[in-house]
């Protein structure tokens, strides 16, 4: 049956349009329970024996949750517990238009197969699918929709049933005036919170409930804290009329007083508004979009250098204390020209909000079910919650979601989703850490899985056909130790004519991940693999990562080669681009690969091949250095770790070989060549990776640095400033260039993904090349796949396909690799902190050797070599007089007492772990030497403590 569709939609001119849809009718929509004898249905999702224990519902039931219990409730629906779930179509397309994270997560639950979650399409069911009626709102209409449609299901299982004591239909919703109709229909209908508080023997999932509008108002104060909120239309207007503004708000990990609003602004012209006060803030939260106005300009004020945490007792919504503090600390006088543009938040455009790890402060109060909850970002407010499991949930991580943030409240409502184990232990504190970084990290689900290649998996004649045999070349692959996901491998030979013949063969990831599909939309999510110390996220299945795209030895696999022809002097006379077929002669690693070439008895094709890579590297090398490509210092650490507790039990610096270099310059050049190739031929849609040159200002540190050991560093250009670093040396301080590196790498900007057709600057600073892209690590990373199918295309070894040259598309996908590559980044520093803190954990206090790396107003930041380790020496405590401190920001220098610090001075630190704080544990050190009475610690008190508990074990 077919019916029309008529609705109205605003043109981009501010006209209106008429639009008319056909909207199908059928009789073949299947009502999905094992119960029905009606429906001619081949498989059912719906149990016969649909039971929760409910004291509301002691029958056999489905439920049918309105859109509002989705949204609002998912983390209930989630539960294990919660089965046998209607879920109308008219739902699903309201929780996909309102919110992309729900969908998403409802969509993962339907796909559950003991979940029993079954989607009805009402909407073209001839029988349950309603017109929208004369002067009815379309959300009336959806809830009559929603009801007609359990009256439907009602009467269908009522004629299927043989007895009548079958399975009833329950619909729930917060809706009061759903509620009613519902009941006036004769239909089984609850408020989705006395449902679930009615269910026996689950009270955990009470806790998990979000708070309605009227649970928010009943736990807060009846005195208002904050300026309201402003509604969108009023904010929109403003934003139009330019007397407000939009952008990204950015709360301080150091001060809970202050916040930044981020406003993007054409091409480069973008602005930071800082935000001083409670009431300024408003109750935005980190990454909510927000309005702010501009304060009249004799109300500027200065960034404050004070470090300020939300660490006091619970406030139970007392704010004196705060503004005691404001006063304190914000309302210290600034030159004119520190000030900053200040404004305040008059309402919220989006909320940002996610599930946030943490732990819970328990109540002082007796018997109380409300509880204050500390996130481990120090930038999130803490969240008031009710739980009647705080006893159980001491010492867990947990999460908790916000709800929403009264004028009333001090601080934001919310409720508990989950625990993640106790706090402390390796497995939570890394599940912690992957879910603070937002990196996905579940199992892949059955839908990527069942696009990976069925097994025994073999290289067919057809394969064969569209590629180059390449499988007699002498073909070595040279990573870390311990490496399985082998991205690359590498030759060299010499040809006939006496020229040198290169190869740099690349896994065909692109081969076995077909655009558009599940595993394909999977990966560009992931965007990138994750390594953490002694763990690995993957961006693709293991399958392909350490089996059929992996290059191991003596195995045949399928490559992309980038070839090229050399003379001697490692000028390219001949590059080509080649689908392939390789077997790979030996897997090395660095040391090993190393080993060979300084072996001068060794003389076979492999290492024959080594030596010549190797060669041609170091003037491939001396050729970028000479056209101004830096070459940089960060200090990186490896753990070894124990076999059986996987707990660290030593700590190194990585030494970095000559193949580690040989390796990198051969890396880089198949990228240059690649990025050329895709930009000539595809101007619009190219996927390249530029590195922005720094402001001038980034460099103030590295200059003041340099001058205090009376060094001229000139950072005109990237030549001009990796000169000066070659010649930078002071006598009796061979690591002084080393730590002028390390502080050069600290200025430099973040590198990043684009789409040619949507910049004009493709320019890579550290490298000095005019173009790059990355095309060497496809099993890694999802950019070098999509280059990967551009140079595919180009070379007529592929076929396109629209979303490829679509440069809006493509400029998205960028933006998505790019945070995901700053997450991963930031993931395993942190993961490098936790194990340090693991490290020394059972190490008590140790005397090390450091250098200082730089100079604050209160303290010194202490660089120890031996572990490639950062830590802060505090010089005002709160438990004991301050010494007397003057700093010079000029030089920028501290004096102590009768000592004065300049960064690059060495010092002496007694290292340990302050545990006092389970959340935020950290690494301490105190000075030995200088020895400056009152201030410096006596090495011989470095007394190893007294070792707590492991709670890791």
């Amino acid at each position: 049956m077919l019916k029309s569709k008529t609705f109205v939609k605003k043109t981009r001119s501010g006209g209106v349009m008429k639009v008319v849809r056909e909207h199908y009718l059928r009789d073949d929509i299947w009502c999905g329970s094992e119960i029905c004898a009606e429906c001619k249905q081949d498989s059912t999702v719906l149990q016969k024996d649909a039971c929760i224990e409910s004291g509301l519902c002691s029958y056999s039931h489905y439920v049918v949750p309105d859109t509002n219990v989705v949204l609002h409730q998912i983390d209930v629906l989630e539960d294990p517990v919660i089965r046998n779930v209607i879920i109308l179509q008219t739902v699903l397309q309201e929780v996909r238009h309102r919110s992309a994270p729900v969908y998403k997560r409802l969509k993962d639950i339907i796909h559950e197969k003991e979940k029993h979650f079954y989607t009805f399409t009402n909407e073209h069911h001839r029988e349950t699918f309603i017109e929208r009626e004369p002067g009815e709102s379309a959300n009336d209409r959806n809830d009559r929709a929603i009801r007609v449609a359990v009256k439907w299901y009602s009467q269908h299982l009522k004629t299927s049933e043989s007895d009548s004591d079958g399975v009833k239909v329950v619909l729930l919703t917060n809706d009061q005036g759903n509620k009613q109709k519902a009941q006036e229909n004769g239909l089984v209908v609850y408020k989705f919170e006395e449902y679930v508080k009615s269910l026996i023997a689950n009270p955990e999932l009470v806790d998990r409930l979000a708070l309605s509008n009227d649970d928010k108002n009943e736990i807060t104060s009846s005195k208002v804290l904050f300026p309201e909120h402003l509604p969108l239309s009023r904010i929109q207007a403003g934003i139009k009329s330019g007397s407000f503004l939009q952008g990204t708000f950015r709360a301080s990990r150091d001060n809970y007083l202050e916040a930044t609003v981020f406003v993007q602004g054409e091409g480069e012209d973008s602005t930071e508004i800082l935000l001083q006060g409670l009431q300024n803030i408003n109750r935005a939260v980190h990454q909510d979009v927000v309005a702010v106005q501009l304060l009249p300009r004799n109300q500027w004020v200065a960034p404050s250098s004070v470090v300020l945490q939300d660490d006091g007792a619970a406030k139970d919504d007392n704010v004196e204390e705060d503004e005691d503090e404001e006063e304190k600390v914000l309302k210290i006088s600034a030159a004119e020209a520190a000030k900053k543009p200040t404004g305040k938040v008059l309402g919220i455009i989006k909320r940002n909000w996610r599930p946030f790890c943490g732990m819970l402060n328990i109540s002082q109060i007796k018997e109380s079910t409300r509880h204050l909850f500390t996130p481990a970002d120090r930038r999130i407010p803490r969240i008031r919650v009710e739980t009647r499991q705080a006893s159980t949930l001491a010492g867990q991580r947990i999460m908790v979601a916000i709800d929403g943030w009264p004028k009333h409240s001090r601080y934001p409502n919310g409720h508990f989703v989950r625990s993640l184990g106790s706090a402390g232990e390796k497995n939570t504190e890394e599940e912690v850490l992957l879910l603070e970084h937002d990196v996905p990290h579940q199992a892949f689900s059955q839908a990527v899985l069942s696009f990976l290649p069925k097994m025994p998996w073999a290289i067919t004649p057809e394969d064969m056909e569209k590629r180059e045999d390449l499988r007699h070349l002498t073909v070595c692959s040279v990573d870390p130790p311990g490496c399985t996901d082998i991205d690359d491998a590498l030759h060299c030979r010499e040809l006939e004519n006496g020229n040198l013949e290169v190869g740099v063969h690349i896994a065909d990831v692109s081969h076995f991940i077909r655009p558009g599909n599940a595993l394909d939309k999977e990966a560009a999510s992931r965007g990138t693999t994750v390594y953490l110390c002694g763990k690995r996220i993957d961006m693709v299945p293991e399958l392909l990562s350490s089996n059929l795209c992996s290059l191991r030895s003596n195995v045949e696999r399928l490559a992309f080669s980038c070839v090229w022809e050399m003379n001697h002097k490692a000028e390219i006379l001949k590059t080509r681009f080649t689908k392939s077929v390789i077997n790979s002669k030996a897997s090395l690693t660095y040391a090993e690969a190393q080993l060979r070439i300084d072996d001068t008895s060794k003389n076979d094709d492999i290492t024959k091949s080594l030596r010549g890579l190797n060669k041609l590297a170091k003037i491939l090398k001396r050729q970028r250095i000479e056209k101004g490509a830096l070459t940089l210092s960060s200090l990186e650490v490896r753990f070894h770790m124990d076999s059986e507790t996987h707990d660290p039990i030593d700590l190194q610096t990585k030494e970095l070989k000559e193949t580690n270099s040989m390796v990198e310059e051969f890396m880089l050049l198949a990228n240059i060549s690649v990025a050329q190739k895709i930009y000539d031929e595809f101007s619009e849609c190219a996927l390249l990776r530029k590195h922005p040159a720094p402001p001038p200002s980034n460099y103030d540190i590295l200059l003041k640095a340099a001058k205090s050991k009376h060094v001229e560093i000139h950072t005109d250009t990237a030549k001009a400033l990796a000169d000066s670093l070659d010649v930078a040396k002071v006598d009796d301080f061979p690591y002084f260039n080393t730590l002028l590196r390390i502080l050069a790498t600290r200025c430099m900007m973040q590198a990043v993904y684009f789409c040619s057709g949507m910049d004009s600057d493709f320019h890579h600073y550290g490298l000095a090349s005019p173009i790059y892209t990355h095309f060497t690590s496809p099993i890694r990373r999802y950019a070098d796949i999509i280059v990967h199918r551009l140079l595919a295309v180009a070379i007529g070894a592929d076929s396109t396909y629209p979303d490829l040259m679509d440069k809006h598309k493509q400029s998205a996908l960028c933006n998505n690799l790019n945070y995901r590559h700053k997450m991963a980044q930031y993931a395993q520093r942190a993961s490098v902190a936790f194990h340090t803190q693991l490290f020394f954990r059972s190490r008590g206090i140790l005397n090390e050797d450091g250098f200082v790396l730089f100079v604050r107003k209160n303290a010194i930041i202490v660089l120890i070599p031996k572990f490639g380790l950062e830590g802060t020496v505090f010089f005002d405590t709160k438990n004991k007089v301050s010494p007397n401190i003057v700093f010079d920001e000029e030089g920028p220098s501290l004096k102590v007492e009768q000592h004065t610090f300049h960064i690059f001075d060495r010092v002496k630190v007694t290292i340990s772990l302050d545990d006092s704080n389970i959340q935020h544990q950290k690494i301490r050190m105190a000075l030995t030497e200088p020895v400056i009475p009152g201030v410096s610690v006596p090495a011989s008190d470095a007394e190893p403590q007294a070792k707590k508990p492991k709670l890791d074990r």
